[in-house]
């Protein structure tokens, strides 16, 4: 089966609230403090000196979603927010069809998780409740997916070293990655979802589909691509990538 691959998936909206307070260590949290401290520095003076307004644009939220993702910066930024790993954090349909409660420790750990405000993750590594985007832009750091881009390819190449990497990142989150300089580093397999009429499959389906590839391949490696099917879904070589394409 060769070197078991690394698999790139991205997180969620929907989180789960709570956790634990204290802070285990990261995986990449000396190699990103810096850079994360000026994303929550940026959260900082947003909050300080931006207005409801503001923080809709920003937090891409309203209503009780905005109040949440305000309340939980402020906790954040206190030092007091609890924690969980990034498995149980995130809640999306995606995370759903991996069920990542199922897998090894040493499994989760090959699940790479970008992120606008840690940068990049393990699904192992200790998460707080936030809400931030790689398409907004702060104040300091301007755009996140074009500042975070260096540090986190430079995370990310030095993590996987020569080992294969498969990509199911949707487009904001694969913007805040440096794929030609990784790709000198590792060999990437990338995956892309379709409907049936060629266009870029989005929706329920989509995700729950990723995530059951993603299970697939941390479960069996590249080769079981080949032979994915889920609920009518299927897998076809593309050259070096892969599309998997929806049922008719």
């Amino acid at each position: 089966m060769g070197a078991p691959p690394f698999v790139l998936v991205p997180p969620s909206e929907g989180k789960a609230e709570g956790g634990r307070p204290g802070h285990k260590p990261g995986s990449f949290d000396d190699q990103l403090a810096a850079p994360r401290q000026a994303v929550a520095t940026a959260v900082r003076r947003l909050l300080d000196e931006g207005d409801n307004a503001t923080w809709a644009r920003v937090f891409k939220a309203r209503g009780d979603l905005l109040e949440r993702a305000v309340s939980a910066w402020r906790t954040t930024l206190a030092g007091e927010a609890p924690v969980l790993p990034a498995w149980r954090r995130y809640t999306g349909v995606v995370w759903g069809g991996l069920d990542p409660g199922s897998l090894s420790l040493a499994q989760r750990r090959r699940l790479l998780v970008p992120s606008a405000f840690y940068g990049i993750t393990t699904a192992e590594d200790p998460v707080v409740d936030y809400r931030l985007t790689f398409l907004v832009s702060l104040t300091g750091p301007g755009p996140l997916a074009r500042y975070w881009q260096p540090m986190l390819t430079e995370a990310l190449a030095a993590r996987v070293g020569r080992r294969p990497v498969v990509d199911l990142l949707p487009a904001e989150h694969a913007g805040a990655i440096d794929w030609v300089r990784l790709g000198g580093r590792a060999r990437i397999c990338r995956v892309r979802f379709l409907a049936v009429d060629g266009q870029r499959a989005a929706g329920h389906a989509a995700k729950a589909a990723k995530g059951a590839l993603a299970r697939l391949v941390v479960d069996e490696g590249t080769d079981a691509i080949a032979s994915f099917g889920w609920e009518g879904w299927r897998a076809f070589a593309d050259g070096d990538s892969w599309v998997v394409v929806a049922p008719s």
